[in-house]
């Protein structure tokens, strides 16, 4: 009996040792029979327990059937807390000394006299993936002095992190990751690694440490884990951290504003380094011919970094490396967060890399890489076929280079992979029909790439395909859309922008069960295929540019009737719609067709509503307001007419973008725009609108965009419109507004006006010097974060200018211009000189007017002029030699004045002719034929520039500001459109649109001063 006793002691001490559960064992027994667990740890656990609810929605677990309510089989009938799920106990005195609540779904507060602390025993703690409601840790966890092993990760704890936690003397392993919510103080984490001499991992994924001097790094002798990804650490890492004797996992992904660079020498001291990652963060340089001596590395992240350089051949010394990333811009696709929780999330990269050169051949040495992501680099050459021989490589990412020549025949070896990206290259030549051999592929992305041919029928052998881009390519031949019945697996599918026809016999015998996204836009498409009979899953179709007449069939209702979101037919020759039967449509883009009629009322879930360029007539009806989430609505370029209903005033806490351009609208401007609205674009321009502008616009705090120009408003001068914080363009012209505009009331500043046209109507008085002294964002050149104008995801610019009297739109145009067009008024005096405080003027019109005295000299320090005209007003005087400074001018208009004196010469001046000084009696000189008495000597030129001579300009200048058009981008670019022409094309009109090979054109295609 004695021995049966010292054997049941034995393997109760041998299961603790090996970290065996003792519940796993005591269970073969009779259950609660042996009363191991101390009554007051048994008890001081139901105490915790009953602090808690369990909530499935408490971490995520659940989401990967992982979650396991543990202490819900806690039965306060067995006296035995030994055998309860998630405890642990010694073997010989049966304190706990392990609690294992991970993944638990428990929701409530860690309260600092909580009965936890009671079990003073405890060696091992694991709370990881509950909800702890945002409660502080509490001090009381620094008096676990047996502690070895405290995972608190994702547990929704917030606040600093305690100091207390140093006095975990014998803790061997700290993981606090995911701890959005909590810091750590710098001081906290000197003594921390000071005390805590045994650490061996430490992972603070997610928590801030940004004010940590990234020196303290170093002092972790003992450290074989270290994770500290998008911690906020910034400053520059000490090379030493490289040399941690026992380190062999360190990532320091997701700290952006981290600099450093990888040390030349003394690898040899890091031989133990297995993962290596420093994605999307600010390391730079050179990656050193070293690196080759890390012989034990087996991942490899250098992705969304700044290196540059060419990639070493030692690189392929790494022969135990499975995974290596060295891009920029890695997986596309949403990824559902909670998969973050679970692996290392590589994608959605923030920047590229910059290497350059071609794919060392040492690579293909690397035999047991899994993951090879070089993409969104400079790398150019042909892809080598010797990457034939990474016969494990899963995923292979090369998208985003200059790679040129044939599709790569070796990948047909690498039988094992699923990821393919060979995207946004210059890839040449036909798909091989070989790739049908790649029969685990997932993914497989070619779009934007010069392939020709047709689409091998041998694709439809990819069984486990889920992706499959081939958009953009040259691509030619009949589509039958049977090719893809195969693909039972297929969710994303995009054949758009190429030279393909895709076929619409009809037969849907087989259905495409998981296809989510279908796009064929440009494929010459002449009706609906019957083959979309079978979309019943469908959420995003695009069929748009191809050419699909007639009424859009009852039956295209059954389209993903209860899934569709995104439904795009734009740019086709559709005459009518029936119905919208899609009751989740979000997106609904039906613009550039010839839909005739009444407007139809979208579905009430519409948040993007665009139907533009059609044929539709009649009002617009109030009911339209009872789709409550719309948040782009675009009309412009129809017919409509009649008021615009009161609705649309007040209904704009979710509108952001109404855009009624160029219809038939009349009426007032609906008077009231409630508090809270969300307009960021309104666009009323080219109606009939009349009466005043309501005062209630001084609600729209957020709109960027007020164009109110070519209607037949009639009031005075909205001073008021100043208190807009985010008003970036104002367009006025072609109104009936009148009287002065500088008599407004103070502190209303304009604080972000960089666009203002007032042309075309009936000012009085002086120009505004006034205004001129408080446009803050047309003093800077340069503004920070200006590069762009967010409007949401689906809403872009075009310019409208115009061209001998016609308007011609030019989209996707991103440059900000700043320009002030107050020509055609009734302005009168003097130019003032404090026009030249606004030095990032682009445009500057004030002719048409009757303004008098002369030309200021301080015009001249304006030096960011691209067009100035003063013509056609009372001027007087001679036209001062500082102008010559305007270096950057395509336009310059003085005619019609009464100048007089030589025409300066040299620099820009010399590159216009005869119209820009005709009608000024007075003047002489170059390019006048009529020359300068000796009295009367031209200014010489000091370094004439060699430009294009643009002779036969036509008289007058006017501009067109930022007609908003749409589209697929992400920004709103806004720009100048002039209406000062040559008998040939304008030169800021060919250097903006056709690319002229000038200094000008190449500093803006780079990005170059003004961005």
């Amino acid at each position: 009996m004695e021995r049966l006793i010292w054997l049941f002691q034995f393997l109760l001490y041998f299961m603790q040792y090996h970290q065996v559960s003792c519940s796993s064992f005591i269970s073969s027994f009779s259950t609660c029979t042996h009363h191991l667990c101390p009554h007051d740890q048994r008890f001081a656990l139901l105490q915790f327990k009953h602090m808690f609810t369990i909530n499935s929605s408490a971490s995520w677990c659940e989401h990967l059937d992982l979650a396991s309510p543990k202490m819900s089989s806690w039965n306060e009938s067995c006296t035995d807390c030994c055998s309860w799920e998630g405890v642990t106990c010694d073997g010989l005195t049966g304190h706990v000394i392990g609690l294992d609540l991970s993944c638990s779904q428990l929701y409530g507060s860690i309260h600092p006299n909580s009965s936890l602390f009671q079990l003073s025993h405890l060696q091992n703690l694991n709370l990881a993936f509950n909800h702890f409601n945002y409660s502080h840790i509490p001090s009381a966890f620094g008096d676990f002095a047996n502690l070895i092993h405290l995972n608190l990760s994702d547990s929704s704890f917030s606040g600093s992190i305690p100091s207390e936690i140093r006095h975990l003397s014998k803790l061997v392993s700290l993981d606090l990751s995911y701890g959005d919510q909590l810091r750590l103080e710098p001081h906290n984490f000197r003594m921390m690694l000071k005390n805590l001499t045994q650490l061996q991992e430490l992972v603070l994924l997610d928590v801030n440490i940004s004010s940590v001097v990234p020196m303290s790094l170093t002092n972790m002798s003992s450290l074989t884990y270290l994770d500290l990804q998008f911690t906020g650490l910034y400053g520059k890492l000490p090379n030493n951290i490289f040399h941690l004797p026992n380190l062999q996992i360190l990532s320091l992904e997701g700290n952006f504003d981290l600099t450093g660079n990888l040390p030349k020498v003394n690898w040899s001291s890091s031989s133990s380094l297995r993962q290596l990652s420093l994605g999307f963060s600010s390391f730079s340089g050179e990656l050193p011919d070293s690196i080759g001596y890390l012989k034990s590395l087996t991942s490899l992240d250098l992705g969304g970094c700044k290196f540059s350089g060419s990639i070493p051949d030692s690189l392929g010394n790494l022969t135990q490396i499975t995974d290596m990333q060295l891009w920029g811009n890695n997986l596309d696709g949403k990824i559902p967060n909670f998969i973050g929780k679970l692996i290392k999330l590589e994608g959605l990269a923030l920047g590229g890399n910059n290497f350059n050169g071609q794919i060392p051949f040492t690579l293909s040495n690397l035999n047991q890489l899994i993951f090879l992501g070089l993409s969104t680099n400079n790398l150019h050459g042909k892809i080598p076929n010797s990457i034939g021989n990474l016969i494990n490589l899963e995923y292979l990412v090369l998208g985003g280079n200059n790679f040129n020549g044939p599709f790569p025949c070796g990948v047909a070896n690498l039988t094992k992979l699923a990821y393919l990206d060979i995207s946004s290259n210059e890839l040449m030549g036909p798909i091989p029909s070989n790739i049908s051999g790649l029969h685990n592929l997932q993914t497989l992305h070619l779009h934007n790439n010069r392939l020709t041919g047709p689409i091998p029928q041998s694709i439809s052998n990819l069984l486990n395909l889920t992706n499959l881009d081939l958009s953009s390519n040259n691509l030619s031949g009949v589509v039958e859309l049977q090719t893809f019945s195969n693909l039972k697996q297929l969710v994303f599918l995009d054949l758009s922008y190429n030279s393909l026809s895709v076929s619409t016999i009809n037969n849907i015998n087989n259905t495409l069960p998981n296809l989510r996204s279908f796009r064929m836009t440009s494929c010459k498409i002449k009706e609906f295929p019957d083959f979309f009979k079978a979309l019943e899953n469908v959420q995003e179709l695009d069929i748009s540019s191809n050419e699909i007449h007639g009424k859009i069939p009852k039956w295209v209702g059954i389209i993903g009737k209860a899934s569709l979101t995104y439904l795009n037919l734009s740019h086709n020759f559709l005459i009518g719609i029936n119905q919208f039967p899609w009751k989740n449509l979000d997106t609904l883009d039906l613009r550039s067709n010839l839909i005739q009629g009444q407007l139809p009322v979208p579905p009430l879930s519409v948040s993007y509503f665009l139907l533009s360029q059609n044929k539709l007539t009649g009002e617009i009806p109030s009911s339209i307001c009872n789709a409550r989430s719309l948040s782009i609505l675009d009309l412009s370029h129809n017919n409509l007419s009649g008021a615009i209903p009161q609705c649309l005033g007040y209904f704009s806490n979710v509108l952001f973008v109404l855009d009624l351009r160029f219809n038939a609208f009349q009426g007032n401007i609906p008077m009231i725009f409630g508090k809270g609205n969300q307009l960021e674009i309104l666009n009323l321009n080219g109606n009939q609108f009349e009466g005043p502008v309501p005062r209630s616009l001084t609600n729209c705090r957020k709109v960027q965009v007020l164009d109110l120009g070519n209607n037949k408003i009639n009031d005075t001068f909205p001073y008021w419109l100043g208190t807009l914080p985010e008003l970036r363009v104002l367009v006025l012209r072609s109104n009936k507004f009148h009287g002065p505009i500088d008599n407004s009331k103070p502190n209303l500043y304009f604080p972000k006006l960089r666009i203002v046209d007032l042309s075309h109507n009936k000012f009085t008085g002086h120009l505004p010097s006034r205004y001129f002294k408080i446009f803050k964002a047309m003093r800077n050149k340069t503004m920070p974060n200006e590069k762009y104008l967010s409007v949401g995801s689906y809403y872009q610019a075009s310019i409208a200018v115009t061209m001998k009297g016609s308007y011609i739109d030019l989209t996707r145009i991103f440059t900000l211009f700043t320009a002030i067009d107050l020509s055609s008024n009734k302005f009168n005096g003097d130019i003032p000189n404090v026009i030249r405080r606004l030095t990032s003027l682009i445009v500057l019109n004030l002719s048409h007017n009757s303004l008098t005295g002369h030309i200021p000299s301080s015009l001249g320090d304006l030096t960011e002029l691209e067009s100035l005209d003063l013509s056609s007003n009372q001027l007087t005087g001679k036209i001062p030699n500082q102008l010559m400074s305007l270096t950057f001018l395509e336009v310059f208009n003085l005619s019609w004045n009464h100048l007089n004196g030589p025409i300066p010469r040299g620099e820009q001046l010399d590159t216009f002719g005869n119209d820009s000084y005709v009608g000024n009696s007075g003047l002489c000189g170059f390019p006048l034929s009529k020359e300068c008495k000796d009295n009367q000597a031209q200014v010489q030129p000091g370094v004439l520039l060699q430009q294009e001579d643009d002779s036969n300009f036509v008289s007058g200048f006017t501009w067109e500001a930022v007609l908003m058009g749409y589209g697929c981008g992400l920004a709103l670019g806004l720009a100048i459109g002039f209406l000062m022409f040559l008998t040939g094309k304008p030169k800021l009109f060919v250097r903006i649109v056709e690319g002229k090979k000038h200094k000008k054109v190449k500093m803006l295609r780079q990005g170059g001063r003004r961005n």
